[in-house]
């Protein structure tokens, strides 16, 4: 077989495989709410399972999964958003007593690199305020592309400003 050729393949084998990889871990107040941001890379369509836990006093509360079975209490005050490269979790009621090490843990079906696991740190008077903006645009790239085509819509006198 031509080099060039395996090579091709043993990269499209490895790009293949490496599906999906968490880019940032964020968290901030929304009210009276703590939001915690899991931002990842996903180049599949393939079915996404999430976990979120906190770890306080050494013992894993689960909070909202679609992998393990969460604390009741926790579900309840939770909410889980999902698109196409966040999963957005929701606490709603947000105090002290919420307070640890917050884990994002994701894998997508057909991902053979493992799960991937990101933690962050959650204390209260710490947090800063989420930003309205990241309330509205979660993922910019459609309002890019918007801003990028509208001299080509108005050359051709589909848009007139």
């Amino acid at each position: 077989m031509n080099p060039t050729i395996s090579i091709a393949v043993i990269l499209t084998v490895l790009q293949v495989a490496h599906c999906q990889k968490i880019k940032e871990l964020s968290a901030c107040l929304l009210g009276q709410s703590l939001r915690v941001d899991c931002r990842y890379e996903n180049k599949t369509s393939n079915f996404l399972t999430y976990d979120f836990s906190v770890l306080k006093e050494n013992r894993k509360r689960v909070i909202q999964s679609n992998l393990n079975v969460p604390e009741n209490t926790l579900k309840t005050r939770s909410n889980i958003t999902l698109s196409k490269d966040l999963v957005c979790l929701q606490l709603f009621d947000f105090t002290t007593s919420d307070e640890g090490i917050y884990t994002c843990e994701l894998k997508i079906t057909g991902d053979y690199t493992g799960n991937q696991i990101r933690n962050i740190t959650v204390i209260k008077d710490k947090l800063e305020k989420c930003a309205g903006i990241s309330l509205l645009i979660q993922n910019t790239s459609w309002l890019l592309l918007l801003l990028l085509s509208l001299p080509l819509l108005q050359a051709v006198d589909f848009v007139s400003l």
